[in-house]
């Protein structure tokens, strides 16, 4: 057998980029969650692929979850929590929804790696991820072994599953608890 070095090289990226993770955010992240009425989850594209598991996951939870633009999914009202991953915060379809969800009075939380930007200015809680991305003034040479952004996408994709851990102890429930939601029609 031969080690896959470009797998290893990027599990070597992640492992040093998630030591940059502050868990008081993600806590507080959490927090919103369990205080919610209902969750809506908005991403794009690949971060928008990692943002639908997690909505996914929270169903198991047994949360009310909804991912944004989908034809079922509901108005947002107070009481509600939206979730946007967004690695540059400035998505223009996702500062939309967040500035949506703040009208009618819901509370916003993101993933992003840049906290200062649109989203992350009026979310009420915010984790911050390292990554590089081509929306970046100085995305070249800046460090990732990947394609820019793919580095952000999979660090989402674990503080989602690491969110789903910590739930799942809040809740008191266990995997077989998640797997009596999971889809039975597939």
């Amino acid at each position: 057998m031969t080690e896959c070095k470009n797998m290893m090289a990027i599990l070597g990226e992640l492992t040093d980029n998630a030591k940059e993770v502050d868990n008081e955010q993600i806590e507080a992240v959490e927090k919103l969650i369990t205080e919610a009425k209902r969750i809506f989850i908005s991403g794009a594209g690949r971060s928008g692929f990692a943002a639908r598991g997690f909505s996914n996951r929270l169903m198991h939870l047994g949360y009310t979850v909804y991912f944004v633009g989908e034809p079922t999914t509901p108005s947002i009202q107070a009481g509600d929590l939206l979730i946007v991953g967004s690695g540059s915060g400035n998505t223009a379809s996702l500062v939309s929804n967040a500035k949506k969800a703040k009208s009618q009075g819901a509370k916003v939380a993101t993933i992003t790696m840049f906290p200062e930007n649109t989203i992350g200015s009026m979310a009420d809680a915010v984790i911050t991820l390292p990554g590089v991305t081509k929306k970046c003034d100085n995305h070249e040479g800046a460090g990732t072994v990947q394609a820019a952004g793919s580095g952000f996408e999979q660090l989402s994709w674990i503080t989602y599953d690491c969110m789903v851990m910590d739930l799942m102890r809040i809740t008191s429930q266990s995997d077989d608890d998640l797997f009596a939601r999971h889809a039975n029609m597939e």
